[in-house]
């Protein structure tokens, strides 16, 4: 298990610096033609937002987010992931958004989580998860994350 915890974050920190192009077509390639993912949106009680450090993405930081696996459901897509990634425990509070992108023939479902329990460790996809004011979040980070997070804030507060 070690080896292979070694190996999968040596290719992932390799994944990253191949160009955005190379992702884009392998990702075609290699991905279903329609996908479905999940994504937990978590703020803390000073209203900062929970992000996560990815070993593998060019824009490193992002909300915890995954795919949906054969025959699961989105609710427990999303409370798997954030145990795989983390070893930590969430509990969904609602269903906040579901949206297509065409872009990229994509369906995602943005739930509203609390975490439940247990302690962060480090997975060869996560080095680090982090509380940031909705103000305040790093600059390597999409752009439609941002807009979503900022989305969220206000949905929430009505």
């Amino acid at each position: 298990m070690v080896v292979y915890n070694a190996v999968m974050k040596t290719l992932l920190r390799l994944w990253r610096v191949l160009p955005m192009w190379f992702h884009v077509l392998a990702m075609r390639i290699y991905r279903p033609k329609f996908r479905a993912s999940v994504a937990a949106i978590i703020f803390d009680e000073q209203g900062r937002i929970l992000l996560f450090k990815h070993t593998y993405r060019k824009f490193e930081w992002g909300l915890p987010a995954g795919g949906l696996e054969y025959n699961e459901q989105p609710d427990k897509a999303i409370v798997r992931e954030f145990y795989e990634e983390t070893g930590m425990q969430i509990e969904i509070e609602r269903l906040l958004t579901v949206v297509s992108a065409r872009e990229d023939h994509n369906i995602s479902m943005a739930y509203l989580c609390k975490i439940a329990g247990g302690e962060f460790k480090e997975s060869h996809e996560i080095s680090e998860i982090k509380y940031f004011p909705v103000n305040e979040m790093p600059a390597m980070m999409l752009t439609t994350e941002k807009e979503l997070i900022k989305w969220a804030v206000k949905e929430i507060q009505r």
